[in-house]
């Protein structure tokens, strides 16, 4: 049995970072009541990490061919999010974090670790500040309108 990786202190900084970007946006995720909480964002980021990582050290093994698969996968899993209902679509938000989750464990994997801290905390800016740029508009909306009554 071979436990060189496992034990080696590159693997566990790569496999921390990943743990604190996908629980950092899980934690967003969960406190906004999405369904896509805090262990689902581990594990898909995680999960992308290891089968990313692992393709990068089989012989004979094409990591762009399985980083497509993963890609795929995650696709198919983010699709399970999307509801809709009365013509209307919900989860589509909750899908696209599954995907940018992804793409964060496939660049620790490629040894991205900048691009991949970037790109979380660029995923945690917009959940959070978008839906206070929108409250915003429409009190501002609400405002002209109560303006144009008088």
């Amino acid at each position: 049995m071979n436990w060189g990786d496992a034990l080696s202190h590159d693997f566990w900084v790569q496999v921390l970072l990943v743990f604190a970007c996908s629980a950092t946006i899980g934690l967003e995720r969960q406190l906004s009541g999405k369904p896509a909480g805090v262990r689902t964002s581990v594990l898909v980021c995680v999960g992308t990490f290891v089968f990313v990582y692992l393709s990068q050290t089989l012989p004979d093994a094409d990591p762009s061919r399985v980083l497509g698969q993963v890609v795929s996968g995650i696709g198919f899993l983010g699709a399970g999010l999307i509801l809709s209902k009365d013509g209307l679509l919900k989860g589509v938000t909750s899908a696209a974090v599954i995907w940018v989750l992804a793409a964060i464990g496939a660049a620790v994997a490629l040894n991205r670790a900048g691009i991949a801290t970037v790109l979380a905390g660029v995923t945690v800016i917009t959940l959070t500040g978008v839906p206070l740029v929108e409250k915003a508009v429409l009190k501002l909306k609400s405002l002209a309108r109560d303006g144009d009554d008088e």
